[in-house]
């Protein structure tokens, strides 16, 4: 895979415990703090901007055996690179739905965009619809079960759609 290409990193790929969104929100923002690659303002950011723009997904359209998914990011300013941050959550959380933000629904799998170039925002956002719809029923089934970061990588590496 071409590296300028890349969307994913095993080091930002992660699994979590935590039972709130803000609590979710916090632990990965300091871990990508210390990596460098979001500034002092993401997280503050990202909490505002989820309450205000709700990124939740139900995925029930697509497969009612695949659990929601939240699509959470902030503006370009506030992070450092481009990557896709997947987050397995063992607990799923509430969050209000994109297309409808009065309704709100358990969601079990967030893939947290970090746009450092702004206008490239809808394509990744389509990339992950993309990914979602096109993988295969059983190996997507697969995929929102495992726990393994680099299972996850792997699978990710291997099945993400490219440009």
């Amino acid at each position: 895979m071409d590296e300028s290409n890349q969307l994913f990193y095993l080091d930002t790929i992660y699994v979590s415990n935590e039972k709130t969104q803000e609590d979710v929100f916090r632990k990965v923002y300091f871990d990508l703090h210390e990596k460098d690659l979001v500034t002092d303002d993401f997280l503050d950011n990202l909490i505002e901007r989820e309450q205000n723009y709700p990124t939740g997904l139900d995925m029930s359209p697509i497969d009612t055996s695949y659990p929601n998914i939240a699509i959470p990011h902030t503006e370009a300013e506030f992070v450092k690179t481009t990557r896709i941050v997947p987050i397995k959550l063992n607990h799923p959380i509430p969050f209000h739905n994109m297309i409808n933000p009065a309704e709100e629904f358990p969601v079990a799998y967030l893939f947290m965009i970090l746009n450092g170039k702004g206008e490239e925002q809808a394509g990744i956002l389509a990339r992950i619809m993309d990914f979602c719809n096109a993988t295969d029923r059983k190996q997507m089934l697969k995929f929102f079960a495992l726990e393994d970061k680099q299972k996850i990588y792997e699978f990710l590496k291997t099945n993400f759609p490219q440009n």
